[in-house]
């Protein structure tokens, strides 16, 4: 079995030339393509998703990010252009996709405590960074490069920067998932450790974590495999044994656990569903977010989801050194504007419902802050720095 994660930076593409040939043949843009998708649906009742995801999905085919099908998508080619999926895929057995890819954008956020010295010396000493304005929290942004996916670098005046790395994946199977998830976690940390000390031009005070929000665009599974595989997205680290040297070896065994997990559909107490039925599937844990839009008019936007991470761990980091001082026999020193009453607003502003919020965002902000932790971090940290008042 062998390991293929494909990310939106790899090389390796091979167009579908049948599929673009005979879809510009009819003249049509993939737009259309997907309209008529829609049409044929209606009219051999197949469940289609919106137009925009097919679109999406059809442009995954064509240029061969995607190289097989899910079933809906190979019936649908078939009914519209009258051909056989050997014509129009190549060799799929009984004209089923033997290896349905799952389209997912992976979103890791990679925070570091470096202070808030730092952090002011890091904003003001070049570069482009810029005002965030549209985030839950007052922060500045820098664009980075990165070998496998765009990346920007968040910067809170407290002294958190994080880094938030977005790849586009397709994966057979949530096991391939959680290896390269593993493998890659450790790459991901040295490198933000590494860079930031690069920009700080000294030792950072914290050691970085990443933890994952994915954004299911186009899932390889249906029915209720659906709802198991998105709830072991949500927590794969169960599929990879402990052993702190993962490489694609560990694939094998992980597909087996994946299958039985599949078989008895997988659930767990910690799992917090927050999604809303007929529109979108939505799940937490301590481990990460999974989120797939049904009906992409209504559900959650990517960017909510995003914005709710970023604001989370910023705050989570910050607490965390607060409670590493502590328990290293330290009374925390921090600039009186980020004391315990900073902390308190912050608790306020992600922790307390706003007037015209919808019951999917609060159910989603509910979700993502028990999950975390936050609410006992929060709690203990306000309480940390009152006691150093107090002295």
């Amino acid at each position: 079995m062998s390991m293929d994660i494909r990310t939106s930076m790899d090389k390796r593409h091979v167009p579908n030339a049948v599929l673009i040939r005979l879809r510009e043949e009819q003249g049509w843009g993939r737009p259309r393509l997907a309209k008529q998708f829609e049409l044929i649906g209606r009219r051999h009742g197949i469940p289609t998703p919106e137009p925009g995801a097919m679109e999406k999905q059809i442009y995954r085919l064509e240029t061969g990010r995607t190289l097989r099908p899910t079933p809906m998508y190979a019936k649908l080619y078939c009914l519209t252009f009258d051909r056989t999926t050997l014509e129009l895929f190549g060799d799929l057995e009984a004209g089923v996709p033997a290896g349905a890819t799952c389209a997912t954008r992976s979103h890791k956020f990679i925070p570091v405590f470096v202070g808030a010295e730092a952090a002011s010396n890091l904003g003001t000493g070049g570069g482009q960074w810029s005002y965030v304005n549209d985030q839950w929290t007052a922060c500045r942004r820098l664009t980075v490069e990165h070998s496998t996916g765009s990346c920007q670098l968040y910067l809170w005046p407290f002294g958190v920067a994080l880094f938030h790395l977005i790849e586009d994946l397709a994966f057979e199977s949530v096991a391939h998932l959680a290896v390269w998830r593993r493998i890659t976690y450790e790459q991901n940390m040295r490198w933000a450790h590494d860079q930031l000390q690069k920009l700080v031009g000294s030792q950072v005070a914290g050691q970085p974590y990443v933890l994952s929000l994915y954004w299911v665009d186009e899932p390889a599974w249906q029915g209720n495999d659906l709802h198991t595989a998105l709830r072991l997205m949500c927590i794969p680290r169960l599929l990879v044994p402990r052993a702190d040297n993962i490489d694609e070896s560990c694939l094998a065994s992980a597909a087996l656990v994946e299958r039985a997990l599949l078989e008895n559909c997988f659930d767990h107490p910690e799992l917090v569903d927050f999604g809303m039925k007929g529109i979108s599937f939505g799940y937490a844990s301590w481990s990460g977010v999974v989120y797939h839009p049904i009906a992409r008019d209504r559900a959650l936007r990517e960017d909510e989801l995003v914005n709710c991470e970023l604001s989370v761990q910023a705050a989570w980091a910050y607490c965390d050194h607060l409670r590493q001082q502590v328990e290293n026999g330290y009374d925390p020193t921090v600039p009186s504007e980020f004391g315990w009453r900073f902390l308190r607003g912050i608790r306020s502003r992600l922790t307390t419902e706003r007037p015209q919020e919808t019951s999917q965002h609060r159910s989603m902000r509910d979700a993502v802050v028990e999950t975390s932790g936050l609410g006992r971090h929060l709690a203990q940290a306000m309480e940390i720095l009152r006691d150093c008042d107090r002295t």
